[in-house]
């Protein structure tokens, strides 16, 4: 395999794992799926997922065009994406996700709202973090067919992965505790603002090289 091709697919997956965050989500998902059955969360965390890898697909196949569309130039993008990622990573290094309300219930006491779509799905596994590192790395792939279909699987992966460690959720938690998990949680919000940092950076210089370079 090309060794860029691998530094690209690591540095995919690093990014995406640490922006879903499934170890983060875990807490929320044992709190908002506390009073389901076992079955009830199997079901719940499996179409979560599933729409959870759609939304995020849809953003991979359909990532470019769309920013061609508006006229919005890679560095652009990579400028205010690095500024948005690094807003999500700030409640991170504090130990924890945003704050989310359990989902209203009506007169009979059952969920009145599906929360495998909101918020498991939008906004905690595809929130706007997830979807501008996809955009993201949908430029840097820059339709190279190889790198699309490594994202693709990447993506797939991390989702996977993602399933496995809230279906363990109560047991994760019960395990190590929920001060270790805000302490994991604070380390990748960690790399996760320095990923941000990087993506501002990269966006200026690639803009200031374009001006350099650019015909008299």
């Amino acid at each position: 395999m090309d060794e860029d091709l691998l530094q690209f697919g690591l540095r995919a997956f690093v990014t995406l794992i640490v922006v879903v965050d499934p170890l983060g989500v875990a807490p929320s998902f044992v709190a908002l799926t506390s009073e389901l059955e076992s079955v009830q969360k199997r079901k719940t965390l499996g179409r979560a997922l599933v729409i959870a890898f759609g939304v995020t697909l849809f953003f991979l196949v359909g990532g470019r065009w769309l920013l061609s569309y508006l006229g919005v130039t890679v560095y652009a993008f990579a400028i205010s994406g690095g500024i948005l990622l690094f807003v999500v990573s700030w409640p991170m290094l504090f130990g924890h996700r945003p704050g989310l309300q359990a989902p209203e219930r009506d007169e009979q006491g059952t969920i009145g709202e599906d929360i495998a779509i909101f918020p498991l799905a939008i906004p905690l596994l595809s929130g706007p973090g997830t979807i501008t590192t996809v955009l993201l790395l949908a430029n840097q792939a820059a339709a190279d067919a190889s790198r699309m279909g490594m994202l693709a699987v990447i993506i797939a992966f991390v989702y996977l992965i993602s399933w496995w460690v809230l279906y363990a959720g109560e047991r994760i938690m019960a395990r190590f505790g929920e001060g270790k998990v805000r302490i994991i949680t604070r380390v990748l919000g960690i790399v996760l603002a320095a990923l941000a940092v990087q993506y501002v950076l990269n966006g200026l210089t690639g803009y200031y090289d374009s001006l350099t370079h650019r015909p008299a």
